[in-house]
């Protein structure tokens, strides 16, 4: 099939190709029901026209609250179609991270969970919301598969409020399908605003047009994969949450592109995924580190036959080269691996000619353009030499959603070029792949999710007792990093805990941002200039956990 320029494609172009040219292949897998790539082509379609009936126009922000789901990508495609704008966000948010991110995004429509509707309703009224669209997980599944879920309780719901503004997912997808879809300017437009943790305050909003997404996509299905995809054969499996531009990324190029099926699982829960993998002989699989050491020590392990792997990816956060080795020797295929940022898009991949090694990253992709530096010069290093990793591609976006300060912090120009100052360390060895160091002190890495530590701070400082707070990374083999606190207090606090600072984190922020351990301190290490020096407790901390090894489970 003839391919459009990439200036003409948009984040659905390539689908569209493949619903029609493999109409009864099944595109989905969710909780065991088959859903084809014409009805998922009709569903968006359907989507498409209920958001415009409802007065969604394009440039519009739609904001997404919901677990990998058939509805999901319904959701995706749907207002792609119409040229708004998805604003993608965890499940597991508080309703104060999503009155923030309402409020910056000004998305004024939400599609959430029942679940998680009582999170809506209580900001309601303090956001740009003007009506919300409410499913449950189980809503597009055959009735008598819904009765058996409610019967043995294993469908969870929540209590929706009746308003003219509250709308049901279901319902709106009995509205006549969109004829066509609304003009799109790949180069133009944008596609979605994905919010990320960042080196201060909150989470700031990554902004994409389409040909930002499709420039890595198709160089991951057409260059990186070419060879190794079987189009219209294929099964992947998506575990990792598709808000996250890794999952998406890897989601579109390697199913929805090319007709082949993605079995989507909306918990990542070991068994299921063991299952999954074993029923529908799945032969693609990306996991983030904890998650193939949680496979690897699962104890039913010997139950399952996953003879069907062939391409596993690893990302989110450093590979050990004790579970890359662990892995080869159970299954005997190696993990690869991807690297990137939701600022700079995919970066890097491991190619699937050589062996990969636990150390690297891989190669970069042809739409990036890679600069190892030195961080505080900014001048170029010669391979070998350990620096800041910066990036660059034509096709994204170079600016914050409307933070201009974050923004110049965060982008650089060098020889005429902006690029993305990624804040870790690697150095690019003589054959040209980069191999990961170190990186930011700023960013915590726990469960393969990016912690924004001056969040957390944000949030314990917000407290009235405390003064000054310091977060940073406590490295965990299991986890990665858990997160540890440094807290002062105020003169006169009297009888605050840990106990209490923790329940205060807990009702602000999602439960993998919360901090593990809280420590009090009469001060904290500042420059001369008060700048927070937070690389000083991070390397207390490592040397503390090299002095005195952490016993398993403490």
């Amino acid at each position: 099939m003839n391919q459009l320029p990439l200036e003409k494609e948009s984040t659905f172009t390539r689908f569209d190709q493949m619903a029609a040219k493999y109409p009864a292949n099944t595109a989905v897998i969710f909780l065991g029901q088959r859903y084809s790539y014409q009805w998922l082509r009709e569903m968006s379609h359907r989507f498409a026209a209920s958001l415009l009936n409802l007065g969604v126009k394009k440039g519009d922000r739609v904001m997404v609250y919901l677990s990998n789901s058939v509805q999901w990508l319904i959701a995706f495609l749907g207002i792609q179609r119409i040229g708004a704008v998805i604003v993608p966000v965890s499940p597991i948010y508080t309703s104060f991270e999503i009155e923030y991110l309402l409020n910056d995004s000004g998305a004024r429509t939400i599609i959430c969970l029942d679940t998680n509707y009582c999170y809506v309703e209580e900001v309601f009224d303090k956001t740009p919301l003007e009506q919300v669209i409410v499913t449950n997980l189980a809503d597009l599944l055959p009735v008598w598969k819904r009765a058996v879920g409610w019967l043995f309780d294993r469908v969870p719901t929540g209590k929706v409020t009746r308003a003219p503004h509250v709308h049901r997912f279901k319902t709106l997808l009995k509205t006549r399908a969109l004829g066509e879809s609304v003009p799109i300017e790949p180069t133009r437009d944008l596609s979605y605003i994905l919010y990320t943790g960042g080196t201060t305050g909150m989470p700031k909003g990554v902004p994409g047009t389409h040909i930002s997404m499709t420039s890595y996509v198709n160089d991951i299905t057409d260059d990186v994969f070419a060879g190794h995809l079987q189009e219209g054969k294929d099964v992947y499996i998506a575990v990792n949450p598709l808000f996250h531009i890794m999952a998406l990324g890897l989601c579109m190029a390697v199913a929805l592109n090319k007709g082949n099926t993605v079995v989507l699982m909306p918990t990542p829960l070991v068994d299921a995924i063991l299952e999954s993998i074993q029923k529908y002989r799945v032969r693609w699989f990306l996991g983030v580190p904890a998650l193939y050491r949680m496979i690897l020590e699962n104890d039913r392990l010997e139950r399952y036959d996953l003879s069907s792997l062939r391409y596993c990816y690893c990302g989110g956060d450093v590979l050990p080269a004790e579970v890359f080795n662990r892995w080869r020797e159970r299954f005997g295929i190696p993990i690869y691996q991807v690297y990137g940022s939701t600022e700079a898009g995919h970066v890097t991949y491991s190619r699937l000619n050589r062996e990969p090694r636990p150390s690297s990253i891989g190669l970069p992709l042809k739409s990036r353009e890679c600069l190892v530096v030195d961080p505080e010069t900014l001048e170029p290093l010669p391979p070998g030499q350990v620096g800041e990793l910066l990036v660059t591609s034509p096709y994204t976006v170079k600016e914050y959603w409307n933070k201009p300060e974050e923004t110049k912090r965060s982008y650089v120009k060098l020889n005429g070029k902006v690029y993305y100052r990624m804040g870790d360390f690697l150095r690019q060895d003589p054959d040209g792949e980069l191999v990961y160091v170190e990186r930011s002190a700023d960013i915590i890495k726990h469960k393969a999710y990016r912690v924004s530590a001056s969040e957390v701070e944000a949030v314990l400082q917000d407290h009235p007792t405390v003064i000054g707070a310091c977060v940073v990374g406590v490295p965990d083999p299991k986890v990665g990093e858990r997160i540890k606190a440094i807290v002062v207090l105020k003169e006169d606090a009297r009888g605050v805990s840990g106990a209490d600072l923790i329940r205060w984190c807990r009702e602000r922020l999602a439960p993998y941002k919360v901090p593990s351990y809280i420590e009090f301190r009469d001060m904290l290490p500042k420059s001369k200039v008060g700048k927070l020096l937070r690389r000083e407790i991070r390397d207390e901390e490592r040397r503390r956990l090299t002095a005195t090894p952490s016993t398993p489970g403490s």
